[in-house]
């Protein structure tokens, strides 16, 4: 097919127009007011330098905006997306479609009203996104999505091609009963498009969801509220009227000045509660908005997802991207039997600014390990634990630390006349249950094609990594660790989700253990990519293909 060069929808010119317009409107405004401040030039000069200024600015901003229009340009070459831009400095970027982790689909409301969406393509070896279409027609956008995924294909070898397919077959196993199989062909070398479902969030998962995940990015909510209510002349500082109130019926103090440490605490304590429950409730109606109506289904070799109520996303993950699969939980999704499964790519995720994506964002435990077999071929692991003398480590760690706690509660005692002290040692109780659990949710399972991973309690991962997919496997040891004769594994991997989440590691096993699992791994990741480069045609390097 051959290439033609294409420009952005009508309507995001002149948007753009307008948005350089108004920035061009009030820039003056910005510099009057300094020049009025600084060089003291008079009041009737300023407003008369606006008055010419200001249009002028608007009349540059929207010549801008409608030139940068105009030089931005996409086309879909045989081997490459290429997007040029630039008004004053130009800049040409062609991206190889065999690097093209993700494109992802987004519509606000007004965007859908008219017909618009926002395309962004993301490539592997960074978070950031490698080109946005900002704005294309709803259908353009569907196009230029099918046409990558097509094209990815196209030049992927046919043996991977056949492996991606056994593997997106299998997928089909957990797909909603309702949903009619699909051919076991290669659907995307015949051009087939049609979608098979295989996940879809229910409206009770969605509320399990948005009652048991916590988003601590949330915190911005009660701090809007506290700006909204706050009136400055009440003489209550920094918190609004309503927490003094609700302090008053347990014994907080009527006003910050002259109060008591005791009274203090307990609207410390009051207003901590009111944030979190306002932080709380702003996560739930975040998650609710953002995964309603989610579902995930596969064409050809892709994963394709949709959500969103308000801010509707949709886009496509190669499988053969894909690093890593993570299963997590907090404690309260253990306690109700809810999990979620994370993909994590080499590219960036429409979920946070590193490589993760949220294939199922909660669903019942157990089907959540279905869909990861279906995904992995990985079977529930039977786990190892870290060493014993791991355990006396935690508790060595924690006890510390809750140490350091009672010791700074006491020393306020002394500079500030608290009395109860003394209840900061329940910390010190805490320490033993603290350091339990942190030892039982760190495993590994290290199988014939797969290490899998797991750690963490308030948040637990467990990740299964192809050993394929690892790039390092490093051996660190602290110096606490060394006392102890121990020593962690960390399995780095292409993906970026180590910008968000920490590396995968196996924490605190035996230095011995430690050493075993590093050549064992390294011997089975030698010998997977052996495999896969028999398989593999190798790079090109005839005239033509570009590199």
């Amino acid at each position: 097919m051959a290439s033609e060069t294409n420009r952005l929808h009508p309507l995001s010119g002149a948007m753009m127009a307008l948005r350089r317009g108004f920035t061009g409107f009030s820039i003056p405004f910005f510099l009057t007011g300094v020049g009025s401040g600084i060089l003291g030039i008079d009041a009737d000069l300023t407003i008369d330098l606006l008055f010419v200024l200001s249009p002028l600015g608007f009349v540059v901003g929207v010549g801008y905006g409608l030139a940068y229009y105009y030089r931005f340009t996409y086309a879909l070459t045989a081997d490459t997306f290429d997007v040029t831009s630039g008004v004053l400095s130009r800049r040409a970027r062609e991206i190889p479609y065999r690097r093209v982790q993700n494109v992802d689909v987004s519509q606000g409301i007004v965007q859908r009203l008219l017909g618009l969406a926002v395309v962004s393509i993301e490539t592997a070896g960074g978070g950031s996104t490698e080109a946005t279409l900002r704005f294309v027609g709803s259908d353009e956008a569907d196009r230029i999505r099918s046409e990558i995924r097509r094209r990815t294909a196209a030049v992927d070898d046919a043996s991977d091609a056949t492996e991606r397919s056994a593997a997106t077959d299998s997928l089909s196993e957990t797909a909603d009963e309702d949903v009619v199989e699909p051919q076991r062909d290669n659907d995307a070398a015949r051009g087939d498009r049609s979608t098979t479902l295989l996940f879809e969030l229910e409206v009770g998962e969605l509320l399990v969801y948005a009652a048991t995940a916590f988003r601590w990015g949330a915190a911005v909510f009660p701090i809007l509220l506290v700006t909204l209510f706050l009136d400055p002349d009440s003489g209550a500082g920094f918190l609004p009227d309503f927490v003094f109130e609700t302090a008053r019926s347990v014994g907080g103090p009527e006003s910050i000045d002259g109060a008591p440490v005791d009274a203090l605490l307990i609207l410390a304590a009051v207003a901590a509660l009111q944030w979190f429950v306002a932080t709380y409730v702003a996560s739930a109606l975040y998650t609710i908005v953002n995964y309603y109506g989610f579902q995930l289904g596969r064409q050809g070799n892709d994963l394709l997802y949709e959500r969103g109520l308000l801010q509707r996303y949709s886009g496509s993950i190669p499988t053969d991207k894909i690093q890593s699969v993570t299963i997590t939980d907090n404690p309260l999704q253990r306690l109700v039997g809810y999990a979620g499964l994370w993909i994590e790519t080499a590219g960036y995720g429409p979920e946070s600014t590193g490589g993760n994506q949220s294939a199922v964002p909660m669903a019942a435990e157990s089907r959540i390990y279905r869909f990861a077999t279906a995904l992995t071929g990985v079977d529930r692991p039977d786990f190892r634990g870290a060493s014993p003398l791991a355990r006396r480590r935690y508790l060595v760690r924690y006890s510390l630390l809750a140490v350091g706690v009672v010791a700074l509660a006491f020393g306020a005692s002394r500079v500030t006349g608290l009395e109860r002290w003394y209840l900061a040692a329940v910390v010190v109780a805490a320490a033993p249950l603290a350091a339990h659990l942190k030892y039982v949710n760190i495993g590994y399972h290290v199988g014939d094609d797969h290490i899998v991973i797991r750690r963490g309690f308030w948040r637990r991962r467990t990740t299964v990594i192809p050993y394929y997919r690892v790039q390092t496997l490093s051996t660190r040891r602290s110096i606490f660790q060394r006392r102890l004769g121990l020593a962690s594994l960390v399995v780095d991997t292409a993906s970026s989700q180590t910008f968000t989440w920490s590396e995968p590691t196996i924490e605190d096993i035996d230095l011995e253990t430690a050493r075993t699992l590093h050549e064992t791994c390294g011997e089975r990741l030698q010998t997977a990519l052996r495999e896969r480069a028999g398989d593999d045609v190798g790079l090109s390097v005839e005239p033509g293909n570009r590199p």
